[in-house]
């Protein structure tokens, strides 16, 4: 089966200007990314802000070219497309942005939002068009008489769905979904979530799923990458990141998030330190200056986390990759770190 994504050490590098009292610098916002997302399934890329979740989606809708690195879309050259694959690549992946307020064009007829992707993209009359913006409107729970409404007249989470059905009009294959539900009310989250699980059974969907909010991704994920100042540095299935997390990281995200009952008590794992900057990120393991396992020479002998690119089986894990290996009889740790099985 071609996989919907298929994306091989991403990395994307922002080169800041010299100025009269600044030197020319380089952002690293994404490095080494690498994963493969199939047809019907959801990739959820989770981490704080600044770790290049955003970064990734930009690439992989290609709003901005990969520094280096690979990307296929549904088994064409996404990172560095023929003119002649262009048009095709923008129809298979679309995007949804987080801000249901500012991603509408308030001038516009929602008709003719949904059609725009057709004018572009399809040679199909006026009345064809029409049509099949009435269906996906249907599909997303809205009726025909909103088709000659302007953005204002929603709610936030009626132009959520605007989105989602503007975003299905080139019936994509791989939806990238940027926070689509964090600036909406818990109430409509929970509507709009069951729209994109139904949407992906019916049209066989992959989605990129963007999100700080873990329990959302416990809902939507069938895989999760967590990411750390740019770089992956741990991916496995859900099941597996939520009961046994292997990256100090990511132990110390799932730690911080809330539980809903209030006699349910876990320990806090609380990360000293402030966030390094991108423009110079720490040598070795990108992570180490805040791993409460660490060594002093982690940051000499640390290869960096997303350098780690082994696939890791066992009966007892499952498929894992991340940035601290292990296989299924003992920690295997990069030298200088003292992460133990826990």
């Amino acid at each position: 089966m071609t996989a919907a994504i298929e994306a091989r050490d991403l990395t994307r590098f922002y080169e800041l200007g010299r100025g009269p009292f600044r030197k020319a610098a380089t952002v690293r916002a994404l490095v080494g990314a690498s994963f493969r997302l199939e047809p019907g399934r959801t990739l959820a890329v989770v981490g704080e802000s600044g770790c290049g979740k955003s970064t990734l989606a930009r690439v992989v809708t290609m709003i901005e070219p990969p520094t280096e690195g690979a990307l296929t879309i549904a088994g064409i050259d996404a990172a560095h497309p023929a003119r002649a694959d262009v048009k095709a690549l923008r129809q298979a992946v679309q995007i949804v942005f987080q801000d249901p307020y500012g991603s509408l064009n308030p001038r516009q007829r929602i008709g003719a939002i949904l059609e725009e992707p057709l004018v572009i993209n399809s040679d199909d009359d006026a009345a064809t068009r029409r049509g099949k913006a009435l269906e996906m409107l249907a599909k997303v729970g809205l009726r025909p008489e909103h088709y000659d409404r302007y953005p204002h007249m929603f709610s936030g989470g009626q132009r959520q769905r605007i989105a989602i059905a503007r975003a299905l009009m080139t019936r994509p294959k791989v939806l990238v979904l940027d926070e689509p539900v964090s600036a909406l009310d818990v109430s409509i989250q929970a509507q709009v979530l069951n729209i994109l699980t139904d949407l992906q059974d019916e049209f066989d969907l992959a989605y990129l799923f963007i999100s700080h909010d873990l329990s959302v991704v416990r809902h939507m994920a069938d895989e999760v990458m967590v990411m750390y100042l740019g770089r992956p540095v741990e991916e496995a299935a859900r099941a597996e990141i939520f009961a046994r997390p292997r990256h100090p990281y990511t132990r110390a995200l799932l730690s911080a998030t809330p539980v809903a009952d209030p006699g349910a008590r876990k320990e806090r794992i609380r990360l000293s330190g402030e966030l390094p900057s991108p423009l110079a990120p720490p040598p070795g393991c990108a992570f180490h200056p805040r791993c409460p396992f660490a060594t002093t020479a982690a940051g000499r002998n640390c290869r960096s986390c997303a350098m780690w690119r082994e696939l890791l089986a066992s009966p007892a894990t499952g498929w894992r990759r991340g940035g601290c290996r292990r296989d299924g009889r003992r920690p295997l740790v990069p030298a200088g770190c003292a992460l133990t099985a826990r």
